[in-house]
């Protein structure tokens, strides 16, 4: 709870993974920063997620929230400098007409196609990742493991057991991110402490419970970046596969949530009692209609000019956001479980 109407509302955050997408959450992320009105405690964040999180507790650790600006500024050029001369570039037609989608661009195809014949410890046995070596510079890890203003979680998926594993501040390392951010059919798994572990994405994306027992704010904001629906039914093999994915990706939120809505309904009828000032307060800021338009491959365009405009979509879906549900934070939900998912899916 507020101690003081005029103090700053505390608030977590649960970042999703996406790809290239996680430039909407930077947008996002930017915009909250800056209101005065709200302050982050804590971040779980899975994948792209994983990364948003970290760059924003290290910058912030070392200069508040305009340093966690900058650093996730600095972070997303880096990602995009690093694939200037990447093979999976749009065609020029796609170019001309507007198109971010790289469903045409042969490099794409031929590293896709590679993928489903090889596995990375074939086709890259030395498990070169450009992004590893951005994470690691742009990442003091030391600042973020001491950082008490903004706690983080990072989720990845255990291989062996398949079951989500959560490291928080105090535990958060490169290769915990790098986990997180693990795509099996490019990456080899990243070992830590003897176990293998793959993109969080599988298991939980993002992990909301570590922010439910979170003492810093009842509030949590999920922002969404995987299409929940589509309204087209796939019919060719890569749609097909890409709606798989973002199902099975959005699969565990979709558990957690309904999870915390049960949780909430007992609360309500008094069946569980709950202090006044641990009732969890859920927020969601997505763009659904803009999602419907990102192609899945999209996720794999790292060009400066779309990573910008996802970024001040994402302050755009901040603003409104911020419009309409700020005096929500510490008060009540701003959204309902049951407005979120098709009548056939019935939430409890």
């Amino acid at each position: 709870m507020q101690a003081d109407r005029g103090e700053p509302r505390a608030i977590n955050l649960a970042l999703q993974g996406g790809g290239s997408h996680g430039a909407l959450t930077w947008g996002v992320l930017d915009r909250l920063l800056e209101e005065p009105r709200l302050r982050i405690a804590a971040v779980s964040g899975t994948s792209a997620g994983a990364m948003n999180a970290a760059v924003l507790a290290s910058g912030f650790a070392h200069g508040g929230a305009e340093g966690a600006r900058k650093a996730l500024a600095r972070f997303w050029r880096a990602v995009s400098d690093a694939a200037t001369f990447s093979p999976a570039q749009r065609t020029l037609w796609d170019r001309l007409t507007g198109n971010y989608s790289l469903d045409a661009s042969p490099g794409y195809l031929w590293a896709e196609s590679i993928s489903r014949v090889f596995s990375p410890y074939e086709f890259n046995p030395f498990d070169i990742n450009p992004l590893r070596d951005i994470v690691a510079r742009m990442v003091d890890f030391g600042a973020l493991n001491d950082c008490r203003e903004i706690r983080v979680h990072v989720t990845a998926t255990n291989v062996r057991d398949g079951q989500a594993r959560v490291f928080s501040t105090g535990e958060v390392s490169c290769d915990a991110v790098m986990a997180s951010a693990c795509l099996p059919q490019s990456y080899k798994a990243v070992e830590i402490d003897g176990q293998a572990y793959w993109d969080g994405g599988f298991s939980a994306n993002p992990s909301l419970f570590p922010l439910v027992g979170d003492d810093g704010s009842p509030d949590i904001l999920i922002v969404q970046i995987n299409p929940l629906r589509r309204d087209d039914v796939p019919r060719t093999a890569r749609e097909i596969i890409n709606r798989v994915n973002e199902i099975s990706f959005n699969t565990s939120l979709i558990k957690e949530l309904r999870t915390l809505g049960l949780l909430r309904r007992l609360v309500e009828e008094g069946h569980v009692t709950v202090r006044q000032e641990r009732r969890l307060h859920l927020h969601m800021i997505h763009g659904e209609e803009d999602l419907q338009k990102l192609a899945a491959s999209s996720k794999m365009n790292t060009e400066w000019h779309y990573l910008r405009h996802l970024f001040e979509r994402g302050r755009l879906w901040a603003q409104d956001w911020l419009d309409r549900h700020l005096d929500d934070v510490g008060a009540r939900s701003s959204f309902r479980l049951e407005e979120m998912f098709a009548p056939s899916s019935k939430v409890v």
